[in-house]
């Protein structure tokens, strides 16, 4: 698989990141096959949180035997210091790791979360100054999120950004605006960018099927080779992002990681047209 460097941290990142929400409820059995495939497809990098359910537990004991060939990025929810740092401290047993790679505040959704967050922002930098992680960033996924995490990088002296791609968030013109400011941003201060939503297809409403097939992901995601293909070469596409996050559920994984593999670049413009009419995944605003 293809690598890029992922900005100032100077990682050669694979295309695709293992995104850890895939684990939820799954077992170690399953976590440990999963983590392997995709280190044998050339991943070597994840995202995991101690907000995904059983990911942490269950995918801990491999991502620790794998820790030299893993970047691994980590992060938290919660807006109290001491209580972050608390979560750190647990994950990096959980893990397997002595320090982390990349830690990140997780879901800033806009410049009023951004706002309540200023501690917790805190709390990370001095992370990263005690060598509990080497580098620091923020993520989110809404509409507000570029703004915000453009204001986070102003605000605070972090290495990486993660935030929402897809040709559905490119059709609206607000959203691509304040994505594109970001990316610039990026570009500026070479920060690392890391994408999200490549595979999603759509809100799942009243469609959700029963049973655990994509029971992992709040939104519905993209299942057919085609599909998947199409919505991971448009986000690698995009200038100036670096890679996407593999979609929570195992049963895409395979998909994710076989588009990323035989990743070509494409035009957006006939994509961005073709999706503008699409749901999107979460509420506009309003």
């Amino acid at each position: 698989m293809l690598t890029r460097r992922l900005g100032r941290t100077g990682h050669r990142s694979s295309l695709a990141i293992l995104g850890g929400a895939a684990f939820w409820d799954e077992s170690p059995e399953t976590a440990r096959a999963v983590v392997e495939s995709a280190l044998a497809a050339g991943v070597n990098h994840i995202d995991i949180a101690p907000s995904y359910g059983a990911a942490q537990r269950v995918a801990g004991p491999v991502i620790g035997e794998n820790r030299d060939r893993l970047f691994v990025a980590c992060k938290s929810g919660r807006h109290n210091p001491h209580g972050l740092l608390a979560q750190l401290e647990e994950s990096l047993e959980l893990l397997g790791c002595e320090r982390f790679d990349l830690y990140q505040i997780h879901g800033v959704v806009d410049l009023d979360d951004l706002d309540s967050r200023a501690a917790a922002f805190g709390a990370i930098t001095q992370a990263r100054d005690a060598g509990l992680c080497r580098y620091i960033g923020v993520t989110g996924h809404g509409f507000g999120t570029p703004a915000a995490q453009a204001e986070a990088v102003r605000r605070f002296d972090l290495d990486t950004v993660m935030f929402p791609v897809n040709a559905r968030l490119w059709a609206d013109d607000a959203y691509r605006r304040d994505a594109e400011a970001l990316l610039e941003l990026a570009v500026e201060r070479d920060l690392g960018v890391m994408a999200i939503k490549a595979c999603a297809a759509g809100p799942w409403g009243d469609q959700r099927p029963p049973g655990r097939r994509f029971a992992q992901t709040w939104y519905e995601p993209y299942a057919t080779e085609a599909d998947v293909t199409g919505g991971v070469r448009f986000t690698l596409s995009v200038h100036g992002v670096h890679a996407f996050c593999t979609p929570g559920d195992v049963h895409v994984l395979r998909l994710a990681l076989a588009a990323a593999e035989a990743f070509q670049p494409i035009e957006l413009a006939e994509a961005v047209s073709a999706g503008a009419h699409a749901p999107h995944i979460f509420p506009m605003p309003t």
